[in-house]
């Protein structure tokens, strides 16, 4: 049906930038929303921003005005930029697609992004 594949996670400083990408494959079709939540080791799930097609914004409070989430509906493609990142921003940050279509979801194998104090 659907499949996503992230990149761009890494180790950065306390401050410092990372920019995350997903690639989607397979049936997509337009009307969806993609997103991109996080775990961090003990802690539940939580969403850190999404953007339907077409629509506007949604951002967790916590990454208001450091991140900000992009997508690309030629390539299928949805991008995190991450600004300012904080010792607390370490996680596994996974990409999520809901498809109105399939009323589901799909989700990514996740990316880890630790941010050293």
């Amino acid at each position: 049906q659907v499949q996503l594949v992230e990149s761009g996670g890494g180790l950065v400083q306390a401050g410092g930038s990372l920019r995350l990408s997903c690639a989607a494959s397979g049936s997509i079709f337009r009307s969806n929303t993609m997103g991109w939540y996080r775990q961090a080791p003990g802690k539940q799930r939580e969403l850190v921003a999404n953007i339907p097609s077409g629509g506007s914004t949604n951002y967790a409070d916590s990454v208001k005005g450091r991140f900000t989430i992009s997508r690309d509906n030629t390539k299928n493609m949805v991008y995190l930029q991450m600004n300012s990142l904080k010792p607390e921003d370490t996680a596994v940050y996974y990409c999520n697609l809901y498809s109105r279509f399939y009323k589901n979801e799909f989700w990514g194998q996740g990316t880890q992004v630790t941010v050293s104090s």
